[in-house]
């Protein structure tokens, strides 16, 4: 899978209503109640991650979840991010 084009990414990116595009990769911030409803979304993602065979760079701080997409062995941006981001959209909408 090859990495998008910038244009390609800034476009797509429309669609996604809490994400950013810098850095090489797509980015969100979540906030929940507490610590443990961050940890269920997180662990909820984790499975479909695990489907999809795609895994977020991602770190929590109590109720805070960052979360980075980017295909590492493309070099960059790919479809496959935007598909979890879409699933994580999902997840925590």
């Amino acid at each position: 899978m090859n990495a998008l084009s910038e244009k390609s990414i800034k476009e797509k990116i429309k669609n996604f209503q809490d994400w950013t595009y810098h850095e090489n990769a797509i980015h969100t911030s979540l906030e929940f109640k507490d610590f443990k409803d961050t940890f269920s979304v997180m662990t909820r993602i984790a499975f479909e991650a695990e489907k999809l065979g795609h895994h977020p760079d991602w770190s929590n701080v109590y109720n805070s979840l960052n979360i980075s997409l980017s295909t590492h062995d493309a070099g960059g941006v790919t479809d496959k991010d935007f598909e979890l981001a879409k699933v994580i959209d999902e997840l925590v909408s």
